[in-house]
């Protein structure tokens, strides 16, 4: 009976993890430099691609998957004054803060979201395919 339950919470698991590695919609905002210090690694620069995320991302009280690796593209606007904000780019990002307060499912550095819209759409319709572990 053990080995059966425990046989149990490692296939739940994997699946769980599993699930986490597929594509996923949402929309992103962006926040200006500088991107130091984080909550995932205080003052160590990760470079300007990198991203907060919101509580939908947490796994438990202390987590949100610090240094995950999420693959970004935008698919369209949020708003009618820039209806058509994409570009044709995708862009890798790691985690590196939280965003508890944010209005989007990611918050991209402005670097990271100028790559795949133009910033003066401020929230745009994105595609995310992520990764937990780095």
């Amino acid at each position: 009976m053990h080995t059966v339950m425990r046989t149990l919470v490692m296939v739940g698991t994997v699946l769980w993890l599993l699930s986490l590695a597929y594509a996923s919609k949402g929309t992103a905002t962006f926040y200006n430099p500088p991107y130091v210090p984080s909550a995932c690694y205080g003052y160590k620069d990760n470079g300007v691609n990198v991203a907060a995320v919101t509580n939908f991302f947490r796994v438990d009280k202390r987590s949100f998957f610090c240094g995950s690796l999420i693959w970004v593209k935008c698919i369209g606007g949020t708003n009618l004054l820039a209806p058509n904000p994409c570009t044709s780019s995708s862009v890798l990002v790691r985690v590196v803060d939280n965003c508890p307060t944010c209005q989007s499912t990611i918050n991209l550095s402005k670097h990271a979201f100028s790559t795949i819209a133009d910033p003066n759409a401020g929230k745009i319709k994105i595609l995310m395919k992520f990764h937990v572990f780095a």
